[in-house]
């Protein structure tokens, strides 16, 4: 028999919240963004489900691109970063991959090619991130040397990024939203602003493309803060696991390595064969929410490799062989990310192959 650990994954879930995303940009063409193997879900398998649901797809990189063309989906693909040599060029026409232009460099690769296709460009607007993007006095002439360019085809999309859409309260993306009003209203081209945030929060940034990503594996890119369009998605990824052990423990005694548990009373230990090594964070604190048997209980010593220990103390009997939640349904990755001083980000993204990912729902 394996270890009971697996991230299961909810594609009814996945299409309930694609079609959120059509419910709240509906004059929008909507782009997935599938990068870092979905956020750890399986970049294939949830490429497969989205298409058609959605009207392109966005990676990272060729590689990740090319992951997809060789598995069958045909629908048209953005590097979010562009090409990071020129070879990539050629490639990238050959499977009618999209490509963003951040910079003079990629833009001089470009009109220099030699390549069997014009390709469909993006140009990156730098709107105050700071991070890529066509500064502000570069837009106007990037722009026409992409239109002029051979092998750039059609009018290229301009796009770019925000900082802290997540940050409601703030007014970085308002801002952020005046500049690239400013550097773009002038041309006729389709536009592209909206991230997950941008999508849930932000209606005047949807514009022409929106972009999301971390909301179609229905979690909130606002974290534990609450947000009336985020609240309605549904977790796709739940990983769970089991209980292997369940002993009672003094008052006074200690739980797991370097001992940093205590008893304060007499206590129900039970022990959950998951740990760092199958993706579960080291840094997860004592108190750390575990759903066992769908109650509540607080983790309760040091994650290990392979095991976690829960005080369950003040649950319904708890016996080997009980389900246990560790985030998804019913527990929120983001409230385990926060005592583990982390976002529910790099959670996903970090799941390791040890982990299967096995589908639940058709």
């Amino acid at each position: 028999m394996s270890r009971p650990n697996q991230a299961r994954l909810d594609l009814a879930a996945l299409r309930h919240n694609a079609d959120l995303v059509r419910e709240l940009a509906p004059n929008a063409n909507r782009m997935a963004v599938v990068k870092a193997n979905a956020y750890g879900h399986g970049a294939v398998t949830m490429a497969r489900e989205l298409e058609g649901r959605t009207d392109a797809m966005a990676v990272a990189c060729l590689e990740e691109a090319l992951e997809l063309r060789e598995s069958g989906i045909a629908s048209p693909i953005l590097l979010l970063e562009g090409v990071f040599e020129p070879d990539e060029l050629k490639i990238a026409a050959e499977q009618q991959i999209w490509v963003t232009v951040d910079n003079a460099v990629q833009l001089e690769w470009l009109e220099n090619a030699r390549l069997s296709a014009p390709l469909q460009c993006w140009l990156k607007v730098d709107t105050g991130m700071h991070r890529l993007g066509a500064e502000a006095g570069q837009v106007a002439a990037f722009f026409q040397r992409l239109v002029d360019c051979p092998n750039s085809v059609g009018t290229p999309v301009l796009s770019t990024h925000f900082a802290s859409a997540d940050e409601i309260e703030r007014d970085t993306t308002t801002r952020q939203l005046a500049l690239f009003e400013q550097l773009t209203g002038d041309f006729r081209a389709l536009r592209s602003a909206a991230n997950s945030p941008g999508v849930l929060a932000w209606p005047a940034s949807h514009y022409d493309w929106v972009r999301p990503g971390y909301m179609l594996w229905g979690n909130s890119p606002f974290g534990t803060a609450e947000q009336a369009n985020a609240a309605r998605l549904r977790p796709v990824m739940t990983l769970c696991s089991a209980v292997i052990s369940v002993r009672d423990v003094a008052a006074g005694e200690c739980v797991g390595y370097g001992g940093s548990w205590r008893a304060e009373r007499p206590s129900r230990i039970a022990t959950v064969t998951i740990g760092y090594g199958d993706g579960y964070p080291r840094t997860a604190s004592n108190g750390t929410p575990v759903l066992v048997n769908g109650q509540r209980a607080p983790l309760a010593g040091r994650v290990s490799m392979d095991m976690i220990t829960v005080d369950v103390t003040d649950l319904d009997p708890v016996q080997i062989g009980d389900p246990v939640i560790l985030w998804g349904d019913g527990l929120p990755v983001a409230e385990v990310a926060e005592p583990a001083g982390t976002i529910g980000y790099e959670l996903l993204t970090r799941m390791p192959p040890r982990t299967p990912r096995v589908v639940v729902t058709a």
